[in-house]
């Protein structure tokens, strides 16, 4: 709502504006009359609307058209002053005043005219049967009243109707030659009632009845109150209650009903409740929260963010199959004002036999966009109405700020859910089929006559992200892969800001590791970073690499793990331990396991062998393999006499 009111008195000479002003103030009436009032100010706590008025007079005597014309463009309501007793001031509202306010305001933004009758205390008969056809004429006018100064009739009525015809406006809401709401106001309303039907069932049962009453006006409907507002639609609808229920046409009927009774403030309050400002547009305010994310920090979703979320899936999955079908999604997002979702979405998470986003695939999305664009998240939970579902100040409320990423390497733990890595590699690497693989895709999908799945995806439904969960010692992480484009001059800072690296090549393609290689020493050598090299495509014949060093010897010489073979080319379905290695190794980079494995193996083999004979007697190839393992899950820093405590 406004913070407050301009209100505008303008008129003939002589028909009582200063009056009108000077008995509002003294509540009498002045003795002496100025030729202008002074500017007033009427404080928040004596207006019944809780706003801050100001009163501006205007008298044509000590003002020029040009100061009249600057008080009409800051003025938020004028009103039109004409004398009941002097038919020439009521001839000059529309043959003046009315032509004049409407040259000098923009078509787009309106000024609200209220028609104020004074001296009313001089005459026996009304006005009103002369004013009502100006009001049937023009949209602008709210409202009419007659008054008196002299004997204080109607005069804080008046004032009350202008400062309702600014915060509570008619409009927007109301067309009165059609007898009917807006198409504007009924897509908000519409949205209201689809955010506050819980079970979207298309009705608003007694409980989110009283929900939606209590959210916009902070009590709760009686029983006798509910029944009351039902049997009033029904008099006058046959559909607007269906299984005891509010319908939308009922909904609607209400609102239509309160706005030709007088009640507009009753509409306005659920609308602004709801986030929409006085063009029935949701405010950037509502929209956008204020939200502080320091350097190094990352956005994730909170607890009762997924719970809202989960609501918000089961509200919608009609079927029950823990999928969102086409038409699920589409009426999940129609609270929305553009679908926010696109076809990239099915290739960015994982989805069902049929191609529609699971649940886990569903939430994964929610916190790719949180991670990424997290003011995008704060608009879509503003659409949805999380702050009026979960009774929140604000959508920022579902976000947390993850600490800085320093201090999780300090304490060598994190309490971050989401773990990012970048995927680079040379073009043709096979980058695309390691991020669909991650959501459980091949290039070929069984019992379906050996339809390559991944060649399928359109040039514009790709994704060069993929989103899906991992287990990292039972705790459940979020797993973001980011295919970067192989433009090796051009690699911003957001590409290389990551978790865990991977460097992708094909090793049937010679001049593939070479991009890998230059890759690393440009930028992630002298990095704290994590890095794990891919041999794509392993099923393929290997062929020797065109650079000076083999892949092998590559990563010996620089103290990362031997190249791990991955191929997407089976019928079997995508194992996630590269996947898990990936989380692990971005939740714990202090420990640096893939720097130190090739060294870690002979030292710690050797002062294992020298300590524990006993594993001698045992078969040594498996103790190997079960000493480099434990060394590369736990630390490269484990002393003999921690480890064989361990």
């Amino acid at each position: 709502m406004r913070k407050d009111v301009r209100i505008l008195l303008v008129g003939e000479p002589k028909v009582g504006k200063t009056s009108l002003i000077m008995s509002l103030v003294s509540e009498e009436f002045p003795d002496e009359v100025p030729l202008r009032a002074e500017e007033i100010t009427i404080p928040a706590d004596v207006t019944p609307e809780r706003v801050p008025t100001h009163i501006v007079d205007y008298s044509e005597a000590e003002q020029s058209d040009e100061q009249l014309y600057q008080e009409i463009s800051k003025a938020n309501v004028i009103c039109i002053v004409y004398s009941v007793n002097n038919k020439k001031s009521i001839e000059k509202v529309t043959s003046h005043w009315i032509p004049l306010i409407t040259d000098r305001t923009d078509k787009d933004s309106r000024v609200p005219l209220i028609l104020v009758g004074n001296k009313s205390d001089l005459v026996e008969h009304s006005s009103m049967e002369t004013i009502l056809p100006i009001m049937n004429q023009y949209q602008d006018i709210e409202t009419c009243v007659e008054c008196s100064a002299k004997n204080l009739k109607n005069i804080s009525e008046l004032f009350y109707y202008a400062q309702k015809a600014v915060l509570h406006p008619t409009g927007p809401l109301y067309c009165p030659e059609e007898k009917e709401l807006k198409s504007s106001c009924i897509k908000a309303l519409t949205r209201i009632f689809k955010v506050s039907d819980l079970d979207n069932d298309g009705i608003l049962n007694d409980n989110e009845l009283n929900f939606f009453q209590r959210t916009c006006f902070n009590t709760p409907l009686a029983p006798q109150a509910l029944e009351d507002v039902k049997n009033v639609v029904r008099r006058n609808m046959t559909d607007g209650v269906k299984s005891n229920g509010l319908t939308l046409k009922g909904f609607l009927f209400l609102h239509t009903l309160f706005i030709q009774r007088g009640r507009h403030e009753t509409t306005w309050t659920v609308l602004r409740r709801f986030g929409y400002d006085d063009d029935l547009e949701l405010t950037q305010e509502y929209l956008f929260p204020m939200i502080k994310i320091p350097p190094d920090c990352t956005t994730e979703l909170n607890h009762n963010a997924y719970l809202f979320l989960q609501s918000v899936f089961d509200k919608h999955d009609k079927d029950r199959d823990c999928a969102l079908s086409p038409e699920e999604v589409k009426d999940l997002f129609k609270v929305f004002p553009y679908m926010p979702w696109g076809p990239d979405v099915n290739n960015t998470v994982c989805t069902n036999d049929q191609g529609w986003i699971t649940y886990q695939g569903y939430l994964s999305q929610w916190t790719l966009t949180t991670y990424l664009d997290v003011q995008r998240s704060l608009e879509y939970l503003g659409y949805l109405g999380y702050s009026i579902i979960y009774e929140q100040e604000s959508q920022a409320a579902a976000i947390t700020v993850t600490r800085n990423k320093r201090i999780d390497l300090q304490k060598k733990q994190t309490q971050r859910s989401v773990f990012r890595c970048n995927v680079l590699g040379a073009r043709g690497s096979g980058k695309s089929g390691f991020l669909q693989a991650f959501l459980g895709r091949n290039l070929q999908v069984r019992e379906i006559k050996d339809v390559k799945r991944q060649r399928r995806i359109k040039e514009d439904h790709k994704s060069l992200y993929a989103i899906s969960t991992t287990y990292v010692y039972g705790q459940e992480k979020y797993l973001l892969l980011h295919e970067v484009m192989p433009d090796f001059d051009f690699l911003t800072e957001t590409d290389l800001a990551c978790d865990v690296v991977c460097l992708v090549y094909d090793i049937n393609n010679p001049r593939s590791f070479e991009y890998c290689a230059k890759v690393y020493k440009q930028y992630f050598i002298d990095s704290k970073t994590p890095c794990v090299v891919i041999a794509a495509k392993s099923d393929l014949h290997e062929v020797r690499q065109h650079y000076s060093l083999s892949a092998h010897e590559f990563c010996r010489k620089h103290k990362l793990h031997p190249p791990q073979p991955f191929t997407c080319n089976t019928t079997e379905a995508p194992s996630k331990d590269l996947y898990t290695r990936l989380t692990t190794m971005a939740m714990y980079p202090s420990s640096q396991p893939s720097r130190s494995l090739y060294s870690l193996t002979q030292r710690g083999v050797t002062m294992l062998c020298q300590l524990t004979p006993r594993l001698l007697a045992r078969e040594v190839p498996v103790c190997l393999h079960e000493v480099v393992a434990c060394f590369f899950l736990c630390s490269t820093n484990l002393t003999p006499h921690s480890y064989s405590k361990r």
